[in-house]
């Protein structure tokens, strides 16, 4: 499938993903080549038990949605709400669907894949909640300074919400899973401790760095290298390199 790459002459909408927004964040030359030229960096492996907790979390908690009743983890973690049954939550959900929203003073169309949405049963807020599946012998958290991608990731969802006229909560929670590794044996299974972990949002980067987005899609030529960009001097170092 070919790439979209963005046209500055198009006056169509351009689609972002929040992985390109959060790229961006890491380091603009590489959004650059990516976005403009169609050179992405080169793919990670895919995190397939990740996903495998991923697709029966979201089991568990439609089981819950369709009784209306809470998840015992809400319970334990003594949330107030229920998995909400919004209409839309299937294509929300959907990796390349996702919620969408225009950003009219860009012209970029954001989108996310949220992992799901629940409903404060007194306020009515909407809470994004995201699953997170690891496995460590420490207790799992989320203020490792590589985990701020974790707290944009959650942020941005806020804010696409947001942009559709929808009330959502300050606080989101990430469910999130360790695998346990003190036990005796594999014996066939995984089995993981889970954690309920509240972070209040603030969505307030999200609009200067839409703009900056923009404004390097916009440029004739990359940004220059990353310093911190570890592809960036990958490639410096290549090139530079005697034979």
């Amino acid at each position: 499938m070919a790439k979209k790459l963005f046209d500055p002459a198009s006056s169509k909408p351009f689609a972002l993903s929040r992985s390109k927004v959060d790229l961006h964040m890491h380091c603009p030359r590489c959004f650059y080549l990516d976005r403009r030229l169609g050179i992405a960096r080169p793919a990670g492996f895919p995190f397939n038990l990740n996903s495998a907790v991923d697709t029966l979390l979201k089991r568990e908690f439609d089981t819950c949605r369709a009784d209306g009743v809470p998840h015992p983890y809400m319970q334990d973690a003594g949330i107030h709400a229920v998995p909400h049954a919004h209409p839309q939550l299937d294509r929300w959900r959907a990796n390349f669907t996702g919620v969408r929203s225009v950003h009219e003073a860009t012209g970029l169309e954001l989108f996310g894949a949220i992992d799901d949405l629940w409903r404060d049963l007194g306020s009515g807020e909407l809470i994004v909640a995201d699953y997170k599946a690891t496995s460590k012998a420490g207790e799992v958290g989320i203020d490792a300074d590589w985990q701020i991608s974790y707290k944009r990731q959650m942020e941005f969802y806020q804010w696409l919400l947001r942009q559709r006229g929808e009330k959502v909560a300050k606080r989101g929670w990430f469910v999130y899973c360790n695998g346990r590794r003190d036990l005796p044996a594999f014996g066939q299974r995984l089995e993981f401790t889970i954690r309920m972990l509240p972070y209040d949002g603030n969505d307030g980067w999200v609009e200067d760095t839409l703009r900056a987005i923009r404004e390097t899609l916009s440029a004739p030529e990359p940004p220059a290298p990353g310093k911190e960009c570890e592809y960036c001097e990958y490639v410096a170092r290549a090139v530079t390199s005697e034979p």
